[in-house]
């Protein structure tokens, strides 16, 4: 689940920073009939804004009144889904850093008893379903090793025993949901 919006990967031309921290406002304007509309980002060392274009030369009467207001009322939600568009992250020639933005909700305790994964009873089987509550790229293993309380490098092994299975690949990053098998 996301904590916060992401940071903004991208160079600022005031100083050598390469992230810029969006607080989710927004700057809309209209010249005649026309309407622009940008995401406002201060970059995390200088202060420095930046607009990230959302909406550019489009008639008022093309755009949803639900989104104008959206916009007007600089609703944080809009923010992060705008954040998440690949149109307007390559519009706007952005990467995101999801690093201490999001958390893991297991649902129960925040994690399980080490011994309860530790026992070497083959019977038992654990199917795992992940959900995404939006599209942040995390590494599977990562998220297995904080969810099981287990170490990276014990997932790892697990994976290469043919302990813990998936029909995803869990090497690299996943920002879609999947569903994982542990072998007790």
């Amino acid at each position: 689940m996301p904590t916060c919006l992401p940071l903004v990967r991208r160079r600022c031309h005031a100083c050598t920073s390469g992230t810029f921290r969006t607080s989710g406002k927004f700057r809309v304007n209209a010249n005649h009939k026309l309407l622009d509309a940008w995401l406002l980002a201060l970059c995390t060392t200088c202060g420095e804004t930046t607009k990230l274009t959302v909406l550019e030369r489009l008639n008022v009467r093309s755009i949803q009144p639900e989104l104008l207001d959206r916009l007007h009322d600089n609703d944080p939600g809009l923010a992060a889904e705008l954040l998440q568009d690949p149109v307007v992250r390559r519009r706007n020639r952005i990467a995101l850093d999801w690093d201490n933005a999001w958390r893991l909700d297991t649902g129960g305790p925040d994690h399980l008893d080490r011994e309860v994964i530790e026992v070497t009873d083959l019977t038992d089987v654990i199917d795992v379903s992940v959900r995404f509550a939006a599209r942040i790229p995390v590494r599977p293993v990562r998220l297995i090793a904080e969810g099981c309380g287990l170490s990276r490098a014990e997932v790892e092994r697990l994976i290469k025993e043919g302990s813990l299975v998936s029909a995803v690949r869990l090497s690299g990053k996943l920002s879609g949901d999947f569903t994982f098998t542990l072998k007790r």
